[in-house]
């Protein structure tokens, strides 16, 4: 059975002696009911989200980048409406399950009793998996496991109750292994870490965690807006109506060389989604803005074609000669990385965004974009300015960058040298 647990800290930061900024990072999120069911390395502070929607007096709210759902979770407490673009599949059911989060506490109970009650009962039985998994999990952790997602497999819920429970397996993957995982970071199965915990009890605790925190938020917010989470892309949001938004809140990829496909590796091959990383590129990459090499190399001839583009016309002058510099670079470094059509990809597409954005926002609007700049084989990209000016060039009114802190500066093995920041750019429409 699931049991309760203690009502959790809701305010943050009650120390009034100040406090190093981290409303660009996920850190805070976890100790706060919803956004704490499933740590998003990518993501930012919901109580910053929070308080800017109260500022600005946001009605109706647009994350083109939803990623694990922050902003639509604090539209909903905020009683307001919003929508969420999340392209990523595997991104996208997580969003979903968070926004999940007005369900009957006592249906979500039960069912959650059922499946439990249900993988205990079932023998353990021999399932192949792909090399991947069997380096992550020793045998009987993983037969624990795969009881939970045969059970899974044979519920019989309403859709989102259904998610939910997929959700609470998803979020105990990385917990129930012993090899070197973080949250959504890449798997590492030469690294070991000294705790693990036991699936079964892993899954329970997950279940009394978000249980507990419907019960609490459903009694404290009364008046809950209306959000929705799409499984679409940032450049073409077709379900989202013309001039609706008045206020943009978001955090796209950065041009860094993230991988957000291999990241997501490890929950993906457990649930058959992909059985080798060759997979990612059809299942996962496709869907999204590039950032990574990975990504760009195999789109090499129809990424080289966007220096003709109408798109970056706004900034090819200045791009141009960079997306050259690299071209010469990378042939001197041993990994020969394209860090040059990554680049080119990635303001072709954010063009592409900001082409859309200007028509689902209403002319009076305001867009806060959470960004990090990048110097790939040290080569530096002036990402805010670039940024800036796409937005200007597809009918935005002007903008401004916030500097919040500086990038690179603790990595004792980064190859370069380049200062980098990170911050807030700010789009008038």
């Amino acid at each position: 059975m699931i049991n309760e647990v203690q009502e959790p800290q809701l305010e943050l930061f009650k120390n009034p002696t100040k406090k190093k900024d981290t409303s660009m990072t996920f850190a805070g999120n976890m100790k706060m009911p919803i956004h704490r069911w499933f740590r998003y390395s990518a993501g930012f502070s919901g109580e910053w989200v929070r308080s800017l929607i109260k500022d600005k007096g946001a009605k109706r709210v647009i994350d083109p980048f939803a990623g694990s759902g922050t902003v639509m979770v604090e539209c909903d407490l905020a009683g307001i409406e919003s929508f969420g673009i999340e392209s990523h599949p595997f991104v996208y059911k997580i969003g979903q399950a968070k926004l999940s989060w007005k369900l009957d506490p006592k249906d979500l109970k039960e069912a959650s009793d059922k499946l439990l009650k249900k993988a205990s009962s079932l023998k353990p039985k021999q399932k192949e998996y792909p090399d991947l998994i069997n380096k992550c999990y020793p045998p009987t952790t993983l037969e624990k496991l795969t009881t939970l997602k045969e059970a899974w497999l044979k519920c019989n819920e309403n859709p989102e109750i259904t998610n939910m429970l997929w959700f609470m397996i998803t979020s105990i993957l990385r917990k129930t292994s012993p090899v070197g995982t973080a949250s959504w970071q890449y798997v590492l199965p030469n690294k070991s870490k000294a705790k693990t915990v036991d699936p079964y009890i892993a899954f329970q605790a997950k279940a009394s965690e978000i249980l507990n925190d419907m019960r609490i938020m459903q009694k404290r917010y009364t008046k809950i807006g209306n959000s929705e989470i799409l499984k679409e892309d940032a450049r073409k949001m077709d379900s989202v109506p013309n001039q609706w938004a008045d206020l943009i809140i978001t955090s796209p990829p950065y041009a860094n060389n993230y991988d957000y496909g291999d990241a997501t590796r490890l929950e993906m091959t457990f649930w058959g989604d992909i059985e080798k990383y060759g997979d990612l590129q059809e299942v996962v990459r496709k869907n999204l803005i590039v950032s990574c090499t990975q990504h760009a190399t195999k789109k090499r001839a129809e990424i080289e074609s966007h220096l003709d583009s109408s798109a970056i016309r706004p900034i090819v002058s200045e791009l141009k000669p960079i997306y050259d510099q690299l071209c010469e670079v990378r042939l001197t470094k041993g990994g020969k990385k394209n860090y040059q059509l990554m680049m080119l990809a990635y303001f072709h597409d954010m063009a592409l965004v900001f082409k859309e954005l200007r028509n689902k926002t209403k002319r009076n609007s305001e867009m806060c974009f959470v960004i990090g700049d990048s110097a790939p084989y040290g080569v530096y990209m002036p990402v805010d300015k670039w940024l800036g000016d796409l937005a200007i060039a597809n009918g935005f009114k002007d903008y401004s960058f916030e500097k919040l802190r500086d990038r690179n500066v603790k990595w004792k093995n980064r190859k370069h040298r380049v200062p980098l920041k990170e911050g807030r750019l700010w789009i008038k429409g």
